[in-house]
């Protein structure tokens, strides 16, 4: 089979999306796929992959991590019609998913989308009316799920959704995977070598990016309740982003300077260790489709402390491999306090979490994409000539 894969971000840019397109090309590919992607040039970055196919771009207003394709490019059309794709993949809604969307009509194959993201959620990067913004962006994704063949999204609650925002396209649920090996093995003192922290700490953990969607400022919030309780314990952020300077503002105003750590972007062993050497995981943001970070921490033996909000709540079994808490301060604080205070819960959760962690494999996610894939086509009537 060969797959048109079209994402408005990309490596070397980091996040969920990314990684899900990166595990789920690497398991096709492996399965004897091919996979061509598409996606935004980042200045200075060499490309290594075979296979990717870059648009000029320019840096995003709100966020200098991330570039926005221009999507024109001399003779896209030709290379598109050369690849001879059976079908396109989108994994945005917007510029390089309207340009896998129209390459779809034109060449007449089944256009599939993963909604990955709650878009009306990040109205708060318009610096006007947000209201109405934020009743555009649902208008627009109920727009073009319709113009697809089939929809994917990662939770059930995601699925539920979409459908209240009247989508009548299929919608199935398949989650990101994950490597479930790579994240399996760590060195479980590295953390706190690196770090300076004293084995009598207790390691609190967030990974992911430090921007307003993420709620990290609500996690710092709740952890000096946590310190009151529990004083040996230690937050660890792993991540960047724009609102790193409103946050270190906020630790030194709560005073826990000495207390929270920040350790900049980290990826490949350094970051496996890091959920190795954490005691729990902590995560505040209520804006995930999946929350793909939390399973990477059960892969690594690591129990979750989360709000209990839209796909998160489906990755966590409350009670059982985490805790899903309310949306208040109090709340969460005391999720995090229960499980520090009781060492026997936290190492039957963790033994819970690796088995959790085993049903999100991303070898087991991408066959079951697979399957979507020949469902859509043969609905389309192209029977396709290979098995997979």
């Amino acid at each position: 089979m060969k797959i048109g894969v079209f994402s408005d971000s990309y490596k070397p840019y980091v996040s969920g999306v990314v990684n899900s397109i990166d595990d789920f090309t690497r398991e096709l590919r492996t399965l004897g796929h091919e996979v061509y992607i598409f996606a935004p040039r980042y200045p200075g970055y060499q490309e290594e992959e075979p296979g990717v196919f870059r648009f000029h771009s320019f840096r995003a207003p709100t966020n200098p991590d991330y570039t926005l394709a221009i999507p024109f490019t001399l003779n896209f059309n030709s290379l598109i019609k050369r690849l001879n794709l059976d079908l396109i993949h989108v994994h945005t809604p917007f510029i390089m998913g309207r340009v896998g969307a129209v390459q779809a009509r034109r060449l007449n194959v089944p256009l599939i989308f993963t909604y990955h993201t709650l878009y009306e959620q990040y109205v708060h990067y318009v610096p006007f009316n947000q209201n109405l913004t934020r009743k555009f962006t649902v208008h627009f994704s109920r727009y073009f799920c319709n113009q697809c063949d089939l929809v994917i999204t990662p939770t059930s609650k995601i699925r539920e959704l979409l459908l209240d925002y009247g989508v009548k396209t299929p919608v199935e649920i398949i989650p990101s995977g994950i490597d479930i090996e790579r994240f399996s093995h760590g060195d479980p003192s590295c953390l706190r070598q690196k770090l300076g922290i004293s084995p009598n700490e207790r390691i609190l953990l967030f990974v992911g990016r430090l921007t307003k969607e993420k709620n990290v400022d609500f996690l710092i919030r709740a952890f000096a309740l946590v310190q009151q309780q529990h004083p040996q314990t230690v937050l660890v952020i792993v991540a960047q982003g724009p609102e790193e300077e409103h946050l270190r503002h906020l630790i030194k105003e709560l005073g826990l300077v000495e207390r929270v750590f920040f350790t900049g972007r980290l990826g490949g062993q350094e970051l496996v260790n890091c959920y190795h050497g954490a005691d729990l995981f902590v995560f505040s943001s209520v804006t995930e489709t999946q929350g793909l970070v939390v399973v990477e921490a059960m892969a690594a033996g690591l129990p979750t402390v989360a709000v209990d909000a839209y796909g998160v709540s489906d990755m966590v079994n409350s009670g059982i491999d985490g805790l899903l808490t309310p949306y208040s301060l109090e709340a969460f604080a005391a999720g995090i306090n229960q499980l520090l205070g009781d060492p026997k819960q936290l190492d039957s959760m963790a033994v819970a979490a690796r088995a959790r962690a085993q049903e999100l494999s991303s070898t087991r996610l991408a066959q079951r994409m697979l399957l979507e894939y020949q469902e859509v086509l043969r609905r389309r009537k192209r029977v396709p000539l290979f098995i997979g």
